[in-house]
């Protein structure tokens, strides 16, 4: 009977979006297909309708098409901001508050806010606009998904910093802007996109063919799964039945029977072929508690292949797997089921019937895909760990059925004879209940010739000659059958309840006293506790301490670990993989060793270990021990973020206090350098020029360099840069800076390569000048003497660039990016002097300008270091 009640979890997720304002998301798979012009003309509609629309930052590239059709909207001032010597323009998220339109449109849903802005991110913006009931029309590339991010920089090459949840787009209506990769080529080549010469070099990068179709195809693929979402949701809350199959979803039925890996494999393969998300169910029945040892392994190993191959786990308890498993397959609206069969005898289908036949008979719109799998063997079929149970439950449930006529002849001449036969179902119930249904059978049986014999005319025989008792005999079999059958269902699920009910509470109670405790020693002394508590086992908890492994706790006793546990130990640590006993390495260890992996890496190894023979973890367990191990592992995890939290804070006070000597210490000692450069002046004149005053003058500018340095460094981490852009002629700039040089250049030939032609760069001049400062500086140190220093700049089709090239020992190969960090010194740079901050100076000083600074070794020997200015900071022929 199918269940067409509304969700509640539907019904809440509607209610909460009441009062939210709409928000539609154009997407794309790469920029120009033209998401801002189908923005533009859905709102130009929705104008035209009487809907009030204001738009609240459109970027127009410098289309004009583009800029033609923002003319009839109302669009908002950009809120300036003012970050450092920048005043950065960015969406006025009050304004549009305050205006409160019934429509916004925002372009570029993923931007990254100027810092300053109430919210780091654009889409934040929109849901605190949606939030106070405003629709919003807004515009996103598929490559900005954070779920796909990884995915498009795998073929693209190309990794985006500005992401979006995923959980965002869940929640708008999407609609893609798709155009052909051809057709996007040729806009592209025709300039309708970027400039010609970025174009160009977009067309062998990103935007080729290949990348635009595998682009096209993530936004096709995850606006159709957007789609299936909503769809899905929609039907939950009216409550209607069927699979709705707007997108793929399956389902794969694990059983007790051998061949799981194959099922297991099979799905996985029709979920990659369908592009799906599936899910590997177990059914608990009252059957499951009757299994042998081998065949819960054999669900726990399916299980474990399932969330490796990753799948979702789903344990459904159910009357019988059919009924289970149909009801799984309803809620999840699965599209198709994976199914195994074995080759069964008639026999056992007429008796027990045949899953996939029902399955396929009471599902529509299904696809039922039917694995075949080993017959079990009659070795797979017996259930050993039942028989003591069925057996003591027969004999017990026979005792209760004597008691029963012993006390039923007592009673006799005080209730009648009629009432005997009820009597007779109370040891039947109880035998189902205590003992389930097999035992009550027998039970059932017991009973029915018990009183045949003692309370059925003719009395001590099991003949029977009244057709009355023969219907009052039937009718007490079937009752008592059914009453037997249905208390042992009972029985099974209280059990299941049960279980799970405890096995939640003890999550929780473990959860709870690993967040009272605030130490490594604290968490592992309760992973191992409570461990060994719920599972009956030993347990110990290896850490890392100065490069070694050892124990951190252990539960009951401290454990003797001999050289193969503690190889065990060293291989999960290390492969990150279940090492020891009961599994596939080193399997000589008593110990079974399992990995608290995290994002950190491995935290440490949690060993088990059981007396006797049998698994370290029993296969009804493994789950639960699963869950313990994560949440032990996220324990560590936040010990050791805290730990990091502390160290960062303590880092950045010492940086502090670091950045405040520094400063002092150079401005103390800056006043005593120009005095002692005077006084080197002033003795050059009055007893002419020396060796020792040249070498006194050269060293004391030097120092006061150094000093300088210290200073800038400084204000750079501070934060305190103050920049001034002007108008800066690099021929001249370049020509001050090497005038200032003079004395550290006389060694080497200046080869002044800046054509006059270069146009006007917005720039800095101090901070430029020290730039340069310090790249021909560093050229001077390491060139050999009576080689070239070329400074050279050159005009791009995107910008300017200009460059230092020495002819000096060049860089070392795969360290050119990280030469500009504090400090860092190169190879024999020792020789040369030096405080290894004159290239942190340079990038934070570019860095402040805008603009772009890099090192490369040059294919003819020596080093270039190149400064780019971007085509925004270039002043155009006859701009002011």
């Amino acid at each position: 009977m199918t269940d067409n009640r509304p969700s509640p979890d539907a019904l809440l997720k509607a209610a909460k979006q009441e009062g939210r304002g709409r928000l539609k998301i154009f997407l794309g798979a790469a920029p120009g297909v033209g998401k801002t012009f189908e923005m533009l003309r859905e709102g130009a509609e929705l104008l035209r309708s009487g809907t009030d629309v204001v738009a609240g930052i459109i970027e127009t590239h410098g289309r004009t098409e583009t800029i033609r059709l923002t003319e009839p909207f109302e669009l908002l001032p950009r809120a300036v901001i003012v970050h450092g010597a920048h005043r950065l323009e960015e969406f006025d998220l009050d304004a549009m508050l305050a205006r409160h339109p019934h429509v916004a449109l925002i372009d570029e849903f993923a931007h990254t806010n100027a810092p300053g802005s109430r919210h780091p991110k654009r889409w934040q913006d929109i849901e605190e606009l949606r939030a106070a009931g405003i629709d919003v029309l807004s515009t996103l590339n598929i490559q900005h998904v954070e779920s796909l991010n990884d995915v498009v920089a795998g073929f693209t090459r190309v990794r985006v910093r500005e992401t979006v949840p995923d959980a965002i787009l869940d929640d708008a209506e999407i609609e893609v802007v798709d155009v052909p990769p051809d057709e996007l080529i040729e806009r592209l080549k025709a300039g309708k996109v970027y400039i010609p010469a970025e174009a160009t070099r977009a067309l062998g990068h990103f935007f080729s063919k290949s990348n635009l179709s595998a682009l096209r195809e993530l936004a096709l693929r995850r606006a159709a799964q957007t789609v299936d979402r909503h769809l899905l949701d929609h039907v939950a809350s009216l409550g209607e039945s069927g699979t709705w199959a707007g997108g793929e979803r399956v389902v794969v039925a694990v059983g007790d029977q051998p061949g799981n890996d194959a099922l297991i494999r099979s799905a996985k393969r029709l979920a990659d072929a369908l592009r799906a998300s599936w899910t590997a169910v177990v059914v608990e029945t009252p059957r499951t508690a009757t299994l042998s040892a081998a065949a819960r392994a054999r669900m726990a190993d399916a299980l474990d292949l399932a969330t490796g191959l990753g799948a979702t786990i789903a344990t459904v308890p159910a009357r019988s797997v059919l009924e289970g498993l149909v009801a799984h397959i309803r809620e999840a609206r699965a599209t198709a089921v994976v199914i195994g069969k074995s080759r069964r005898s008639w026999w056992f289908e007429l008796r027990h019937g045949s899953v996939v036949d029902r399955l396929v008979r009471g599902l529509d719109g299904v696809a039922i895909h039917v694995v075949p799998v080993a017959e079990p063997s009659e070795a797979v079929r017996e259930t050993p760990t039942t028989r003591p149970i069925f057996a003591r439950g027969s004999v017990i449930g026979l005792g209760f059925v004597a008691a029963n006529t012993a006390f039923a002849t007592l009673v006799q001449p005080l209730v009648g004879p009629n009432a005997i036969d009820l009597l007779y179902l109370l040891p039947v119930i109880a035998t189902a209940t205590l003992y389930g249904l097999r035992s009550s059978l027998i039970a059932s049986l017991g009973a029915a010739l018990a009183y045949n014999f003692f309370f059925l005319p003719p009395l001590y025989t099991l003949t029977i000659t009244d057709p009355q008792n023969v219907v009052t005999l039937l009718v007490f079999i079937i009752v008592a059958v059914v009453a037997s059958q249905l208390a042992g269902q009972v029985r099974h699920e209280a059990n299941i309840g049960a279980r799970t009910a405890t096995e939640n509470a003890a999550l929780a109670a473990f959860g709870q006293r690993l967040a009272a405790v605030s130490d490594e020693t604290g968490t592992a002394t309760a992973t191992c506790e409570e461990i060994a508590a719920l599972l009956g086992v030993a347990t110990v908890l290896l850490g890392q301490q100065n490069g070694r492994h050892v124990v951190i706790a252990s539960a009951p006793d401290i454990p003797a670990l001999g050289p193969i546990d503690i190889a065990a130990a060293d291989w999960a640590f290390d492969r990150g993989e279940m090492a020891g006993r009961d599994s596939g390495t080193l399997t000589a260890s008593e110990w079974q060793f399992h990995p608290l992996k995290t994002a950190l890496g491995v935290l440490g190894v949690l060993g088990v270990a059981r007396e006797g023979e049998g698994d370290a973890i029993p296969p009804d367990k493994r789950v639960l021990f699963a869950t313990l191990v994560g949440q032990a592992a996220l324990a560590h995890e936040r010990l050791q973020l805290e730990a990091q939290a502390r160290e960062v804070s303590a880092l950045k006070q010492r940086d502090d206090l670091r950045a405040t000597l520094l400063s002092s210490i150079g401005h103390d000692l800056k006043t005593p350098l120009t005095a002692v450069v005077a006084a080197a002046d002033e003795l050059a004149v009055e007893h002419g020029a020396s060796p020792a005053t040249a070498t006194l003058k050269s060293e004391a500018r030097r120092l006061r360099r150094v000093f300088d340095d210290l200073v800038e460094m400084t204000r750079i981490e501070a934060g305190a840069l103050v920049v001034k852009h002007e108008a800066t002629d690099l021929t001249d700039a370049v020509a001050a800076a090497a005038h200032d040089l003079r004395a550290e250049l006389a060694r080497h030939r200046l080869v002044l390569d800046v054509p006059p032609t270069l146009p006007l760069v917005e720039a800095d001049p101090r901070m430029l000048h020290h730039v340069l400062i310090n790249l021909l500086g560093n050229a001077a140190k390491f060139a050999p003497p009576d080689t070239d220093i070329v400074i050279a700049g050159r005009r791009l089709p995107d910008g300017l660039t200009l460059g230092v090239l020495d002819h000096g020992p060049g860089l070392p190969i795969g360290r050119e990016a990280h030469l500009f960090d504090r400090f860092t010194r190169v190879d024999g740079d020792d020789r040369s002097g030096g405080t290894g901050l004159g290239l942190a100076i340079v990038k934070g000083f570019a860095d402040a300008m805008g603009l772009s600074v890099t090192a490369s070794n040059r294919d003819d020997g020596g080093s270039a270091f190149c400064v780019t200015w971007p085509e925004r900071l270039i002043r155009r022929m006859g701009s002011e």
